[in-house]
């Protein structure tokens, strides 16, 4: 869905799977500054919104999910995931539930894949799961920000910010009361700093989520009876995933960023050695300058100086090999 705020002055739309939002409104780095400041909030009305009602909500999704959901008080915040039979990750769930509704917003374009999924699973259990993304828009507001939120509006309150369903229909008048408006590369760009993974970003066809640090945040190691816990069990205990995230400092003479999926190789070999990982995001920051996480093999040691292509990368270890 394309986003009233592109009308806003300034805006240039985003491109690829985030199309119908603003990238930025013309100053990248002033729009990083006022996240960091708790400031202003990102328009996050691409991504889709799906929620989940009926007294058996908590524990049918209990059963579905990666995150231990049976009890989840109202208002508490929580990600969990959804895997494959092998333990590869196919669906990433920002949740909080108000009492009544589990609110969830998801990768944009990914809601319907989700809801057919979950209507599958639903045999006798008293649940109904609806796409609301034509109702209701997601906007973030960052941490401390002093934003009011609307009356009766699901909120997820993290250390990063908060997550506001808030309805779409209401989305231009809270730009006027809340702005400014600062675009979803800013939001990127602190996302890349908290060193936080993205579905179909971070991830790839064979991810599971030990590789992305993932395990307490939305996997739940003392709970069972989800489709992948297998894998993760035999990971865990293992304690060997295949690949570990990094967040990587980029050289800053280079011109351009590199994109995503290019290939790392050891400083020492070149740009035509054998690969040892791609880069998943890179960004500009207003402060540490331009950054990218990328996800590695396990065994590169954690001092080794790597090339992006043909840009040079120094990287801290986000996932413990």
């Amino acid at each position: 869905m394309k986003s009233p705020l592109l009308s806003l002055p300034g805006a240039v739309p985003a491109e690829g799977v985030d199309e119908g939002v603003a990238a930025h409104y013309g100053d990248l780095f002033r729009e990083q500054r006022a996240l960091a400041d708790g400031t202003g909030f990102v328009d996050l009305s691409h991504r889709g919104v799906v929620t989940v009602t009926g007294a058996d909500r908590l524990s049918w999704l209990h059963l579905l999910l990666t995150q231990h959901v049976s009890d989840l008080p109202p208002g508490r915040a929580t990600e969990a995931l959804i895997l494959s039979a092998n333990g590869h990750i196919e669906h990433a769930l920002y949740l909080v539930d108000d009492g009544e509704t589990m609110w969830a917003h998801v990768e944009p374009g990914t809601q319907d894949a989700l809801i057919a999924y979950l209507e599958s699973m639903k045999f006798f259990y008293r649940v109904e799961v609806a796409d609301r993304t034509a109702e209701f828009a997601v906007v973030h507001l960052p941490a401390g920000s002093i934003a009011a939120v609307p009356d009766g509006a699901a909120v997820r309150e993290t250390p990063h910010g908060r997550d506001v369903f808030l309805p779409r229909a209401d989305l231009s008048s809270y730009a006027e009361a809340h702005g400014p408006a600062v675009g979803l590369l800013a939001h990127e760009a602190l996302r890349v700093e908290h060193h936080l993974p993205r579905l179909a970003f971070e991830t790839d066809h064979r991810t599971i989520p030990h590789e992305l640090g993932w395990i307490g945040s939305a996997v739940h190691l003392q709970k069972g009876c989800y489709r992948g816990q297998e894998t993760v069990a035999r990971v865990q205990n293992l304690g060997k995933p295949p690949r570990r995230l990094v967040f990587l400092h980029l050289d800053g003479s280079e011109v351009h960023l590199p994109a995503h999926g290019t290939p790392l190789h050891l400083a020492a070999d070149g740009p035509e050695g054998r690969k040892l990982g791609f880069i998943t995001t890179s960004v500009r920051h207003h402060e540490l300058g331009p950054i990218a996480l990328a996800l590695i093999k396990r065994n590169v040691p954690v001092d080794a100086e790597l090339l992006a292509g043909t840009t040079a990368a120094a990287q801290e270890t986000v996932v413990e090999p």
